[in-house]
């Protein structure tokens, strides 16, 4: 499981037209899941997304989770983070989950997100062509794949 997780003054998705989700202060994360993947990945990537310390504190300093400041996520589910650009100019998706297996894995780690925050998180739609837009703070965007654990 592949996240870029983005620190943000606001996010949206938008789907057809219409806005699916909207935050302000918080994380927008872009997931990408692969077949190996399990639920084991699933509760490391969001204990490490809630506890990742990237929020100024009162000095300026990056020392607060997005729990510690009170702030909102949206979860975007995105195949091509697995894209294999190795040969040629058109990248394959080959290492991507198919959806009778990601979907299961996408919704899960929402509500597993949801448990261990006590806050609702914002989606897309897995599969839909959506709009998301950002303010990205900071700029922080960090990429956490678990299967790079470093603890």
């Amino acid at each position: 499981m592949r996240i870029v997780l983005q620190r943000v003054s606001e996010a949206s998705v938008t789907i057809n037209g219409q806005v699916n989700s909207s935050i302000e202060k918080g994380l927008l994360l872009l997931l990408g899941i692969e077949p190996t993947d399990s639920q084991e990945d699933v509760n490391w990537l969001c204990k490490k997304v809630l506890n990742m310390r990237i929020f100024n504190d009162a000095e300026g300093k990056m020392n607060l989770s997005v729990q510690d400041v009170g702030g909102d996520i949206i979860v975007v589910s995105q195949f091509t983070l697995h894209a294999n650009t190795k040969k040629g100019n058109r990248p394959s998706f080959i290492r991507a989950a198919r959806p009778e297996t990601a979907i299961p894995l996408y919704e899960s780690f929402v509500k597993k997100l949801e448990q261990l925050s006590g806050k609702t998180v914002g989606t897309g739609e897995f599969g839909a062509e959506m709009k998301v837009t950002l303010l990205n703070d900071g700029p922080v965007t960090i990429i956490i794949d678990s299967k790079q654990k470093e603890f």
